[in-house]
């Protein structure tokens, strides 16, 4: 019987409840967690940062039976567990109730699940409190998913933005005298801040984001898909016999091509599930998030696509950035909308370009509808036009549509 895909499944214990395909990134996870203990891990949304996140959980709460026939199985010690701290604040409602209320409520939440009494009233206190109490069960674990949402969520209110930084930094700063409580903490984000406690108070907190051992850990290889989805491959292959021969070229010009190290390269969960599942090349992982704060940067940074393309920076650059000081290759590099296509071992240069075609396309269909102050719909109608006037050899409807784009452009930005 053919798994299910595990679309709008984040939770390990539902995709395994639910017979749905998990890609098995145990090894990679067992490495984690036995070769270091404090980690941050820095991915594009939607790349399988909270599925990883809430394996984890599993793991060292001795779930054993959701971990059967996979790599880990017969090599974890299930007869230890520990108590865990796992909060996502992607799901705490900080943009409805405000941040401090949304992590009180959460360590709240946490702790009755527990049996564990909270006593002290301010957030960071109430976290210390919580760390200490149920480190009296066993050295407590603490998993933190999207620990940057609060900030992302407001980059086009930068007063809210730096509001919720300082609000996040006193959480976060309970985690400085914690070591002697703690047996693992791992942290997930998109974007690596500067100015945020985790990274300047935490010494020993190891940033894996270009660590080459873990360059897997996220996303998926291309023997793990064809080992994974050989059903659903063929299945698309049938679909398209008279259009691709060769099926995994075409999915591979499309949704493969994410690097962290220069050398794997990396399928999009998303979009590939979607691509299976609707057996249609389109843009799946790019639609689930209009860039709107990009666009705007490159807008009155006046970039092009040409610009962005191939472009070269350095581990430095790549590593942070600044709320107030936003570097454009930093901030398209840790939102996934450039990859790393090879790195010089000699210099560090980083060479960076659009992962594939999914993002290549529309990311340059925004960038052109954005200078030109236009709608999506009547910019992508110009170049379909543009495209078949030229394929057709029409020359005088190409410079007819090709001027009525030009048109469209403000003299302010040519």
């Amino acid at each position: 019987m053919k798994k299910r895909l595990a679309l709008g499944h984040q939770e390990f214990s539902e995709v395994i409840g639910n017979n749905c395909i998990y890609v098995d990134k145990t090894e990679n996870i067992y490495k984690l967690v036995t070769e270091g203990s404090y980690y941050f891990l820095s991915r594009p949304r939607r790349f399988g940062k909270s599925l990883l996140a809430n394996t984890l959980k599993e793991l060292f709460l001795g779930n054993k039976e959701l971990f059967k026939n996979l790599w880990i199985y017969d090599k974890w010690d299930w007869e230890k567990s520990h108590p865990v701290i796992k909060i996502s604040f992607s799901k705490i409602g900080h943009n409805v109730i405000g941040l401090e209320q949304a992590i009180y409520n959460q360590l709240s939440d946490i702790a009755n699940n527990n049996n564990v009494t909270l006593e002290k009233k301010s957030y960071p206190e109430k976290f210390e409190e919580l760390i200490i109490k149920l480190s009296k069960k066993g050295k407590v674990v603490i998993v933190i998913d999207e620990y940057d949402k609060p900030i992302i969520d407001y980059m086009d209110d930068i007063p809210q933005a730096e509001k919720n930084l300082k609000t996040l930094k006193s959480f976060y700063s309970i985690l400085k005298d914690a070591d002697k409580y703690l047996r693992f903490l791992f942290i997930t984000g998109v974007s690596k801040f500067s100015h945020v406690s985790i990274f300047s108070d935490l010494n020993n907190l190891e940033d894996i984001t270009l660590n080459k051992n873990f360059s897997q850990i996220a996303g998926w290889t291309k023997e793990e898909v064809v080992k994974y989805f050989s059903n659903y491959i063929e299945e698309v292959a049938e679909f398209y016999k008279d259009i691709f021969p060769d099926i995994m070229t075409e999915i591979k010009k499309w949704y493969n091509g994410y690097s962290w190290d220069g050398l794997t390269r990396l399928y999009n969960p998303i979009s590939l599930m979607n691509l299976f599942k609707n057996q249609d090349f389109r843009n799946y992982w790019f639609s689930t998030g209009t860039p709107t704060m990009l666009m705007e940067i490159i807008k009155n940074q006046k970039i092009t696509a040409f610009d962005i393309e191939n472009s070269y920076t350095s581990t430095e650059v790549l590593d942070k950035y600044d709320i107030k000081n936003l570097k454009l290759n930093s901030l398209l590099f840790q939102t996934g909308y450039l990859t790393i296509k090879s790195i010089d071992l000699r210099t560090r240069r980083i060479k960076l370009s659009y992962p594939n075609n999914e993002v290549a396309e529309a990311f340059s269909k925004h960038i052109l509808t954005t200078l030109t102050n236009g709608n999506f719909d009547i910019t992508q109608s110009l170049l379909f036009k543009i495209a078949d006037s030229f394929s057709d050899n029409k020359i005088d409807k190409f410079i007819i549509h090709f001027n009525t784009l030009l048109k469209t452009i403000p003299y302010s930005i040519v």
